[in-house]
């Protein structure tokens, strides 16, 4: 089949321009791969059984693959969501057609940390439902698994922590949108929890470098003491003393529950 061939070639091009970074010329060979593969018989829905249909099968598959891999590297979670919806098939509906691939928990995993960022955890849970108990014990699923268990316990420290542990490169950012989120939360939690917090200690709940710090200072409009290494997020409030006391009020009250009392004998 000629326009497998000739697919073939262009995605063997297209693999070595994303391998280079040159990111104008792969989103153009995904674009003219995409129109090409339109024209295979053999992929979903029809499933034409021609003599070429697992080289077709393999080739989409492998494609939207690096379409996902391609969205994630360009900050593009609708392109995300939509190529990885386009490849779901394959996972599922292709699964006794084809061999394992070797990228399949990598970009489910990427898929999984998508929905988690943008909160959308029940369809997060939905997506492990169709998941195999291999599938879940693997690094790339296992890690937003344990993020969504982290949320849910509000252990925010344990996933500002995970960011120096990713399973692979392709997670850095979805893991940095996450960890922004979680360090706001943390942020807010301080403002409620301190009138006045150290630097540093505020430096090591964020899990924050001293030398950004500035940054996410003036980020919050936090203010600092009068020396500088301080957070005040409240002025601290006056110990009680006798001048709070209402004295007048209190002794007009009694006089007029004596005068009532007086009244009633």
């Amino acid at each position: 089949m000629a326009e497998l061939a000739a697919a073939q070639t262009t995605f063997a091009a297209l693999k070595k321009a994303y391998a280079a970074g040159d990111s104008v010329k792969t989103a153009s060979l995904l674009g003219t791969l995409k129109v090409a593969i339109t024209a295979f018989p053999a992929l979903p829905p029809t499933f034409a059984q021609t003599a070429t249909a697992q080289d077709e099968l393999l080739l989409a598959r492998e494609l939207l693959e690096y379409a996902v891999l391609f969205s994630v590297s360009q900050k593009d979670e609708a392109a995300v969501e939509r190529n990885f919806n386009q490849l779901r098939p394959f996972y599922t509906d292709c699964a006794h057609m084809l061999p394992p691939s070797p990228q399949e928990y990598l970009v489910t995993g990427l898929n999984l940390l998508r929905l988690l960022v943008q909160n959308r955890i029940a369809e997060f849970h939905t997506e492990l439902e169709t998941l195999s108990p291999a599938a879940l014990a693997d690094k790339h699923i296992k890690h937003p698994v344990d993020l969504e268990q982290h949320l849910m316990e509000g252990a925010y420290n344990k996933i500002v922590k995970a960011q120096g542990a990713l399973p692979a490169p392709d997670y850095a950012h979805f893991m940095s949108l996450l960890s922004a989120t979680v360090r706001d939360e943390i942020a807010a939690c301080m403002e409620k929890a301190y009138a006045t917090l150290t630097l540093a200690a505020a430096a090591k709940l964020l899990n924050i470098p001293m030398a950004e710090m500035a940054a996410f200072v003036e980020k919050r409009e936090w203010t600092l003491s009068a020396g500088g290494d301080t957070l005040v997020f409240r002025e601290e409030a006056a110990a009680p003393s006798a001048k709070d006391i209402p004295s007048m009020q209190l002794i007009n009250q009694t006089l007029l529950y004596a005068k009532e009392l007086e009244r009633i004998v």
